[in-house]
């Protein structure tokens, strides 16, 4: 999910609400409704706590984070035990900054994702309080699940990023040993070698990066902002890389065996458009191949089969921005972040954290 709430540019739009609608609905075919769609099953509620990631472990511990986009955030990363106690992770003193304080290194600023792989929870710092520059420069907490003690941190090099960088998400690829992350904020992906810990930048500003408009549409209201690369997906059978832009209709992927190359003309030749989709958030491939993402205008959840055909698995109120995906035990965990309901104050509104059964 995503530099994402209140940047509040002036855009100017050529294109009308109705003839957008009216593309995407030409475009996006076999969006056939699942028997699962009314067996949404409730997790944990946040009340005004605004929650973006989740990821759930192998071993079944669910983890949730919030981003720093306003003050008043109790914590960056907590732990929920028995659905419904949510203990500080690691501890109160990573997620005891607050807005104003010096940053240091053993305290979380802005989590934007948390991915559990394997034994190690990754947590994805983006250093970025209240959609602003980057305090310093972003960075991948690792943590050992067996002792919950911080065993790497991954700090981006200056050329992978930006100072208004949002990195957005991450997915850990173990084959090539590599970390890819999405910049929502000024559109590109970063690359991170495990070993080395070095880390660069491609497809910088390239056009399957960036975002197509500048605004969603929610009936017959616009939410306006200009939201880059960000949802991210890895598809180990294949080797290959999928991304999207937020504010956009368009789904990429690249093989990963291309993102090793030194030629950058190479990487952006090597981008293949994939289809035209509803506008997500996050994306997560299930063992079958299956592209699990939202639609986020339409409050759906949908997955795109390995033959290409876009089917729904779940729609209604009770999907309100399905930001993040985890599978656990084929379920699929969601996050509602409601980002295009939120006002200045949210201290009296609900996100929640659910799951349903995977499409069959």
């Amino acid at each position: 999910m995503k530099k994402i709430l209140f940047i509040f540019s002036i855009v100017t739009f050529f294109v009308s609400c109705k003839e957008t609608t009216s593309k995407k609905a030409a475009e996006v075919k076999n969006q056939q409704v699942d028997s699962t769609a009314n067996q949404v099953i409730a997790v944990a509620a946040f009340k005004g706590q605004q929650v973006t990631g989740v990821t759930v472990t192998d071993a079944g511990r669910i983890f949730v984070n919030f981003p720093r986009w306003r003050k008043g955030v109790d914590d960056s990363v907590v732990e929920i035990t028995n659905n419904t106690v949510q203990k500080s992770y690691p501890d109160e003193n990573w997620n005891s900054w607050e807005i104003g304080q010096p940053v240091v290194a053993n305290k979380f600023v802005g989590v934007q994702s948390v991915v559990a792989s394997e034994n190690q929870l990754y947590v994805l710092d983006t250093r970025s309080q209240l959609f602003e520059n980057v305090l310093d420069a972003p960075r991948i907490f690792v943590f050992d699940l067996a002792t919950d003690k911080l065993v790497k941190t991954y700090i981006l090099d200056k050329n992978s990023y930006h100072p208004d960088s949002y990195i957005n998400d991450l997915r850990v690829d173990k084959k090539t040993q590599k970390i890819y992350l999405t910049d929502s904020g000024n559109s590109g992906i970063v690359i991170l070698d495990i070993k080395s810990g070095r880390s660069r930048r491609v497809l910088d500003n390239h056009k399957s990066t960036a975002a197509e408009q500048g605004f969603l549409t929610f009936g017959d209201k616009k939410w306006e902002n200009t939201i880059h690369s960000d949802g991210i997906a890895l598809d180990t059978a294949n080797d290959r890389l999928y991304f999207h832009a937020l504010t956009g209709y368009s789904l990429y992927s690249i093989a990963t065996n291309m993102l090793d190359s030194e030629d950058e003309k190479n990487i952006q030749e090597s981008v293949r458009f994939e289809a035209k989709t509803a506008a997500p958030d996050g994306m997560l491939f299930d063992q079958n191949g299956n592209l699990y993402f939202a639609d986020l205008e339409n409050n759906k959840i949908q997955y795109r089969k390995p033959d290409g055909s876009i089917h729904t698995l779940v729609e209604g109120d009770k999907i309100k921005w399905a930001d993040t995906f985890s599978i656990y035990n084929n379920y699929l965990y969601f996050t509602n972040s409601r980002i295009n309901e939120v006002t200045a104050d949210i201290s009296n509104l609900t996100f929640t954290l659910n799951k349903i059964k995977l499409a069959e």
